[in-house]
């Protein structure tokens, strides 16, 4: 086998797991940029949920004047 072929062989492989690690870390990224919203979304409902369990009779009524 001709040591240049190899040679670029090998170099070409290489940038392929560059590559794939590259668009790895971007997923893995992306997907812990969606957890912590979640988490955001879960918690800020949570507050909502405890808010109206302490006072359950604000919002029920509306006074309307003509």
């Amino acid at each position: 086998m001709d040591i240049a072929l190899m040679s670029m062989s090998l170099s070409h492989g290489k940038v392929q797991q560059q590559a794939s690690l590259s668009v790895m870390k971007i997923a893995m990224g992306n997907a812990k940029q969606q957890g912590e919203a979640v988490q955001e979304l879960l918690s800020t409902a949570n507050v909502k949920a405890l808010q109206q369990a302490v006072q359950p009779h604000l919002g029920e009524n509306i006074d309307v004047k003509l």
